[in-house]
């Protein structure tokens, strides 16, 4: 059974919560304000299981550093069907979204165009869609499931026609990226991630990255008004076939991004499973003017699961609102479950992010570090804790139902209608 509680029980709820978090010097209106105002990017590869509309079939075997893992029914097949599931999703989300396209989502109606040959066109109906929903758009190459993936390697392989290919390829994804940014009037995040690397550790870790080096000073060569793009590079620990050597480490792009006046993309799965990311913001923050943050959710490697309202997840967001960085945060989710409904996946992990970020806006931040300053930390751990129980699920739903979005849980109705209508006729 699927609560669904009337709308005076939830401005009840609101209204003590209000109260509550007023003891605090917390103006929960003005977080709700702030909060509907901040944009989370959903990726669309979880709604086919990053298959692409390259071929007919499409499919991940792993081999490039991803796999997607599970059967259920209803993937989406097109590019349609995959816009129809993702406004489906988004109806049932407040706040403000974008959406993220892989180069592999382009639509070229049935001609084969290989990904070095991609223009903006291939992506005109993407443009329209967003533009009738009233949707920005990012982009990301696709580096991966491609003939010239050779030996797990791309920009950085030794075969200069193999880096020649990517290096182009990677040169059209930052012209469609701020082609979509002008047509949309927003800057259009362009996010370059590659799955290069080896299984077993190699003899030379010098020749790949010096080629990687090269290869982005050639991408990167053409400079791009910052108003219609904004450049990201996206590091990885390890991957699936690449377990003992990345050549796109945190520390290579890190470096590169930092010489180069660059935004780093941090993955919260793409570190070691104990490591946190929420430690690395306030260290790149204090050079970097930005940073594209991918939410996600690693479970023993990069598995990409569902964004969860977990510690880590809660961490992060709390970093960002204490440094006072929000401004300077490209928020996008990254994640791909095809063991579960897919739509409902969406909403899972957008409002799971939503709420940690939630959280942190209604924290004390100025009474924490008074306590703080004044060497107070018996204070500072009690307040901590006090905070972890206050009602912010009465808030949130407030939010939900202020922005004519179904709160609580029932929303899943929505979602199993969707698939019986739907999803379970494809």
């Amino acid at each position: 059974m699927v609560p669904n509680f009337p709308d005076k029980k939830i401005e009840a709820a609101y209204n003590l919560a209000r109260e509550y978090y007023a003891q605090y010097g917390i103006d929960t209106d003005d977080v709700i304000k702030t909060i509907s105002d901040v944009p989370i990017s959903l990726n669309c590869w979880q709604g086919d299981d990053v298959t692409g509309f390259e071929t007919s079939s499409g499919g991940l075997d792993g081999s490039d550093g991803i796999q997607t893992t599970g059967n259920y029914p209803g993937r989406a097949r097109n590019g349609d069907e995959l816009r129809r599931d993702l406004k489906q999703a988004m109806s049932l989300l407040p706040g403000v979204k974008r959406v993220n396209l892989h180069a592999i989502y382009a639509e070229t109606h049935g001609k084969r165009v290989d990904r070095d040959k991609l223009t903006v066109e291939h992506f005109s109906d993407w443009i329209a869609w967003a533009k009738t929903e009233g949707l920005k758009l990012d982009f990301n190459g696709s580096f991966f499931s491609h003939p010239k993936v050779v030996n797990g390697l791309t920009l950085s392989s030794p075969d200069k026609s193999v880096r020649d290919f990517w290096i182009q390829h990677g040169k059209v994804s930052r012209e469609i990226s701020a082609a979509m940014g002008k047509a949309l009037g927003s800057p259009c995040v362009n996010d370059l991630w590659i799955p290069d690397g080896m299984k077993d550790s190699p003899a030379d870790r010098w020749i790949y990255r010096k080629f990687l080096k090269d290869a982005l000073d050639e991408i990167l060569s053409e400079p791009m008004d910052k108003s219609l793009t904004k450049d990201a590079l996206e590091s990885k620990l390890f991957g699936i076939g690449s377990e003992s050597y990345v050549v796109g480490s945190h520390e290579f792009y890190l470096s590169y991004c930092m010489k180069n006046d660059l935004m780093l993309c941090l993955d919260a799965g793409h570190f070691h499973p104990t490591e946190g990311i929420f430690d690395k913001l306030s260290a790149i923050l204090t050079f970097s003017d930005e940073i594209l943050l991918h939410v996600t959710r690693g479970v023993r490697w990069d598995s990409d699961h569902v964004v969860s309202f977990d510690d880590e997840t809660q961490r992060i967001f709390h970093e960002i609102i204490r440094g006072s960085v929000l401004n300077r945060v490209n928020i996008a989710l990254d994640f791909f479950d095809a063991s579960i409904n897919r739509v409902a996946a969406w909403v899972i992990g957008t409002r799971a992010a939503q709420k940690a970020l939630l959280v942190a806006l209604l924290e004390p931040v100025s009474l924490l570090k008074q306590f703080e300053m004044e060497a107070d930390f018996t204070s500072r751990l009690a307040l901590i804790e006090d905070l972890k129980s206050m009602p912010f699920s009465s808030v949130y739903d407030y939010w939900c139902l202020r922005s004519g979005v179904i709160p609580g849980n029932g929303w899943m109705t929505e979602i199993k209608k969707y698939e019986r209508d739907v999803l379970s006729r494809r």
